[in-house]
């Protein structure tokens, strides 16, 4: 409720539970990250119930007390658990078309607003205390985070050493800072154990947030104090390798740390934000590198298409797809797949995301020059056999991609467009003569990534006619075996996925579309001849793997758009 203070003050000032005096002598003890309203609570001036209920009361609302509510478990179903610790909120009724929530800030209109938008239907508010929400949040949806003071009072962090260069670790630091060291490792430490690929730390007026993204979804997990923002960034910024003192531009930094036994690098970056840097790190496990083409989501038979692209002596292969859906894991899954002593493997990077022994990996550095281009110029002149191009961005790379597609080498790549067949299009858009790509091109790759049912909580389920209207004809496939679902569990922290795998549309260029590409036609046609020629889409490859029990059919509408 800090950021409504002043209305706050005004309400319980005017029904008498406070005195323009005590007002005054809290302002002179609030700062940053303390309100005025909580100095009155934490000097006992007032009670936090007295708060809630006033405002509560002002606004219509009623107050209740969660431990004496008996909630049914399909109400408490009706919330994700993942939207319910997002927003803080309990579902406690439901009737009809309505579902009443406990919140504990009864001005958070926002917070039911967004409900409302997620869920689709109609939510009230009823006011529960701070504690008793984080407590009726773990009792029904299962206690996943553990709070800061608990991991700070733990003994073990885990087996974690950091790789900091010619900086030595223990020498930078003082006792006084080994708590902070302590924090840093054990949000690593959370963030490796719940399988996050980004830990995001922001600022906020108030607060400062951390978020870690699991399985595509940003999860909030126990906020740090306020005051030790400052120390956390600074101690990042540290092990990255960046300027500690530049608080004013952006920077980009990697720390490469042992967690437990397991190598990872972390990709880092800040940016100025209004209430201090918000940093992200990008967390690059190089497990996910000895993926076999089955683990990232092919079946048997797409997975012999895909091996017989991949073992071409020449050409270029593209994968494509918006930003987050797997591209750069697949090509390096197939890199690795490749790399042997026999063949010469380089790849031009912006960033050079996973460190992969055996390969020639080159950092693209626009400020000194060195783009995709000038460094794809000179790396002909190293006589790979195979290229990886991080990303074709504009018709120089494209134009020298093609170049060393027609002069002997496999080229791979990634491309953002929607489907396989755009991709076509796009590389005409931006300059590249059709004759040039119809030689070189060989099959171009789209993907997605669809979140995978927790094995723990599977269970078969009967979907409705609702749910299966917008596949229309394709439903018929979908009725003649069991679909599948999580129901949440502690595995999957209640929210009834684990993992993700990748879906795909895989459009191989023949002679006739050779043709099609020398006459520039719309990709609308050849996405119409790549379907007579047996093209299977992001959605029906999605279906396929609901068939198969993989995921769901909510989670392939949502990521696929149809025919």
């Amino acid at each position: 409720m800090t950021g409504n203070d002043d209305y706050i003050i005004e309400i319980l000032k005017d029904v008498g539970l406070i005195k323009a005096e005590q007002i005054e002598e809290a302002r002179s003890q609030a700062g940053a990250d303390k309100s005025v309203v909580d100095v009155l609570v934490e000097t006992g001036v007032i009670s936090k119930m007295e708060v809630l209920k006033t405002v509560a009361m002002q606004l219509g609302m009623d107050v209740i007390v969660l431990a004496d509510q008996e909630i049914p478990p399909e109400v408490i179903k009706q919330v994700p658990a993942a939207i319910a610790r997002r927003y803080k909120v309990v579902p406690v009724f439901s009737n009809d078309n309505t579902l009443t929530v406990a919140l504990a800030d009864p001005l958070d209109i926002e917070t039911l607003d967004s409900l409302r938008y997620i869920l689709k239907r109609n939510v009230e508010g009823v006011v529960a205390s701070d504690e008793e929400i984080s407590i009726a949040l773990d009792h029904h949806y299962g206690r996943v985070e553990k709070s800061i003071e608990e991991l700070l009072g733990q003994k073990e962090t885990g087996n974690i050493s950091v790789n900091m260069g010619n900086l030595s670790d223990e020498s930078e630091t003082t006792d006084s800072d080994a708590p902070i060291i302590k924090l840093v490792s054990l949000i690593i430490l959370e963030a490796q154990r719940n399988r996050a690929s980004d830990i995001h730390l922001e600022p906020m007026e108030k607060r400062f947030r951390i978020r870690y993204r699991i399985d595509g979804d940003l999860r909030e997990v126990e906020n740090p104090p306020k005051r030790l923002q400052s120390s956390i960034i600074s101690r990042l910024k540290l092990m990255s390798g960046m300027k500690i003192a530049e608080k004013r531009v952006p920077q980009d930094g990697r720390i490469q740390i042992n967690v437990g036994g397991e190598d990872l690098d972390l990709r880092v970056s800040t940016v100025p934000a209004t209430h201090g840097e918000s940093m992200v790190m990008r967390i690059l496990s190089k497990q996910n590198l000895g993926l076999g083409l089955p683990k990232l989501g092919f079946f048997a038979d797409d997975q012999q298409v895909f091996e017989k692209l991949i073992g071409l002596p020449d050409g270029i292969l593209l994968m494509t797809g918006p930003t987050g859906s797997g591209k750069t894991t697949t090509l390096y899954a197939i890199l690795n797949h490749l790399n042997r002593p026999d063949c010469k493997i380089i790849t031009v990077e912006d960033p050079v995301e996973y460190q992969l022994s055996g390969i020639n990996q080159v950092q693209v550095r626009e400020d000194i020059g060195l783009t995709f281009p000038a460094v794809l110029r000179s790396i002909l002149r190293q006589a790979p056999n195979i290229i990886m191009v991080g990303e074709i961005r504009d018709f120089d790379t494209a134009e020298i991609a093609i170049n060393a597609a027609l002069t002997g080498h496999l080229v791979f790549s990634t491309l953002h467009t929607n489907d396989a067949p755009s991709a076509i299009t796009r590389l005409l858009d931006i300059g590249v003569k059709p004759f040039l790509l119809a030689s070189s091109i060989r099959a171009t790759i789209a993907q997605r990534l669809v979140k995978v049912i927790c094995e723990k909580c599977k269970e078969t389920y009967t979907p409705s006619e609702q749910e299966l209207l917008p596949l229309g004809p394709d439903a018929a496939q979908l009725t003649k075996a069991p679909l599948y679902r999580g129901k949440g569990c502690n595995a999957c922290s209640q929210v009834g996925f684990k993992g993700r795998k990748g879906i795909f549309e895989v459009f191989i260029i023949n002679d006739d579309v050779r043709e099609m590409i020398f006459r520039k036609v719309a990709s609308d046609e050849l996405r119409r001849r790549a379907r007579e020629m047996g093209m299977r889409t992001l959605r029906e490859d999605g279906l396929r793997k609901v068939v198969s029990g993989m995921t769901t059919l909510s989670e392939v509408l949502s990521i696929t758009m149809g025919d």
